[in-house]
Order: structure tokens, then sequence, then C-alpha cells
């Protein structure tokens, strides 16, 4: 795989930032750095990465983007790029974007404010199989699904389209992108996804995610 590096950030600092992280953990060279301030710009990037035949050894994604989600730049890699590793780094955030991110595919999940030599281990620690989850996120995960009662994940409960609508969601889609990929309006997605939560008996999409997960809906 090429050793080239994409890095998402809105924030010129923290971007600068992570990019001497990563070239100081795994020795990405300057020249094989691409970096993106927005979503739009992100998916730039991915497209002429694609076109140019030039695939990204890892992404450093940022959650919080001034024109979208993270999570629809990292949906993007994964299918453009599925061996590329994906890494959420960000701020802490609620327990649905950790679900979401991490069904969606991302590899960790780390915090920007926790120590440089910390990043930087779970950086190399990657490449051996080793996810790079922050300890905080790590107990966040573990907290969040051991005080949630136990949800009902029978296949017989959902029907072909909410199957369809749920895996999609589940990896991260807003309704009005769901919409699109499916070929629905909104709000048939939303009909959807208010039946999907009652049969399966949850309340959150981070539960929904975990559901569609156990189902083998999310690859």
């Amino acid at each position: 795989m090429s050793h080239r590096l994409l890095v998402i950030e809105d924030v010129a600092a923290a971007r600068d930032h992570l990019v001497q992280l990563a070239r100081r953990a795994l020795e990405f060279q300057p020249e094989n750095i691409v970096v993106a301030a927005t979503l739009s710009q992100a998916r730039a990037a991915i497209l002429s990465a694609v076109e140019a035949d030039l695939l990204f050894k890892m992404a450093l994604i940022d959650i919080a983007l001034p024109d979208g989600s993270g999570i629809d730049a990292l949906r993007d890699l994964r299918t453009a790029f599925p061996e590329t590793i994906c890494i959420m780094t960000t701020v802490m955030a609620a327990d649905s974007t950790i679900v979401s991110a991490l069904a969606g595919g991302a590899q960790g999940y780390l915090l920007k404010g926790q120590r440089d030599d910390l990043i930087i281990r779970q950086l190399r620690l990657i490449e051996s199989g080793v996810p790079a989850i922050s300890p905080p996120i790590a107990r966040r995960i573990i907290e969040h699904f051991r005080t949630r009662p136990p949800v009902s994940e029978s296949d017989d409960k959902l029907t072909p389209r909410e199957r369809c609508v749920l895996s999609v969601i589940a990896k991260g889609a807003r309704v009005a992108d769901a919409a699109r990929e499916l070929g629905v309006a909104e709000t048939t997605v939303a009909s959807h996804v208010k039946s999907i939560y009652l049969k399966l008996g949850v309340s959150s999409r981070a539960e929904a995610t975990l559901v569609a997960t156990r189902m083998g809906l999310v690859g």
C-alpha cells in the first residue's frame, strides 16, 4: 500500500499537530501527506486519489467539520479505499457518534487532548492490529452498553426495507443521506427509523447501530 496520509481537520493548529505526530509515529514524508479542512475538500482529495490510483495508508479524521460530519468522509474512504486505516481524531463525543464511527469502519478513535507520546504509540500499534482507542473512549463504550438493557435482535421483526434502512443509518448516514442513497423520500426513511426503534426496543442511534452490527448488517 502507498505510504500516504490524509488528515481531515478544520482547525489549522490541530491539523499541523496531527501531521507532525503521524510523521513521528510512522515516518510519513511531506510530499505524501494530504490535508483537508472541510468535508468537501476531503471528498475532493479522495476523488483525486481514486482518479490517480494513489491509495492512502492512513486517514486521521475529525468528527465536526464546518460543512458536515467526518463520519461522511469515513464512509467515502471506506468505499474508495477499504484497506485504508481510518482513525477518528476528536474531542469527547456523544455515545451515538462514537458507536456510529466504529460501526462505520473506523479502526480507532483518539482524543486530541491526550499526551503526544500516547497518540504516537497508538498510531504505531495499530499497524500490528491493536485498535487505536483512547482509554476514556474505551471506558465510555463499555459504560454505554453496560448500562443499557438487552435489546431484541430477532431478524424476523424487521421487514427487508427496514433492514436496508437500518444498515445505512448504522453506518453514520443522516436521514437525508439515507433517503438519497435508497432513492426514497426523507419522510419515508424517518417513518422506517421510527418503526425500527419500536420493533427493536431501542431509543437511540447508538443502540440501533449495536443491533445492526450483531445482525451482520454493518460490514
